[in-house]
């Protein structure tokens, strides 16, 4: 059994990090390199990867904290730090090496934001997700809230909530 520990991105893994994002995303839903450095820097406290007992990267999942229920499509292009104040945390991007998954890399991501979100006083985790994955959040405990009113890639996604 491969044993997975959670620590907060660092700037030295920037190119990990995006081969793994072109791994789970098209090139039009993928974050650009300079969004994701963006990240790094201002909201590592909510970018956590999953790295094994070798410190390799498993998998990631990251997204700022948010003042609205649903995502918006302007959180994918510009990053502002958390703010205490804010009710929900949001998932962006959460991608796990191809090799890695179905061992429960994602999952744990998901409780392990979840543990973070909730020491920071959020009421819920917020995310959007294609259709074909709405089963695997419903799985992890999120509610299913309907068509997203995002365009983001020209795609239909699907507003998931996780009530903390």
């Amino acid at each position: 059994m491969m044993k997975i520990h959670y620590r907060p991105a660092e700037m030295q893994d920037l190119a990990t990090i995006m081969t793994i994002e072109h791994s789970g995303f098209t090139d039009d839903e993928a974050a650009t390199i300079n969004s994701m450095h963006d990240r790094i820097e201002r909201i590592s406290d909510t970018f956590l990867e999953a790295v094994d007992e070798q410190g390799a990267i498993l998998g990631y999942i990251v997204g700022p904290s948010f003042n609205q229920r649903y995502l918006t499509d302007a959180l994918f292009d510009k990053t502002v730090p958390n703010k205490l104040s804010d009710q929900y945390q949001t998932v962006l991007s959460l991608v796990v090496q191809p090799q890695f998954r179905r061992f429960g890399v994602a999952s744990g991501l998901l409780a392990q934001l979840a543990k973070v979100a909730q020491q920071q006083g959020r009421q819920a985790i917020t995310l959007t997700c294609l259709k074909a994955l709405v089963p695997f959040y419903e799985r992890n405990g999120y509610q299913n809230e309907g068509v997203s009113s995002s365009e983001h890639a020209g795609e239909v996604w699907y507003n998931m909530v996780l009530t903390l």
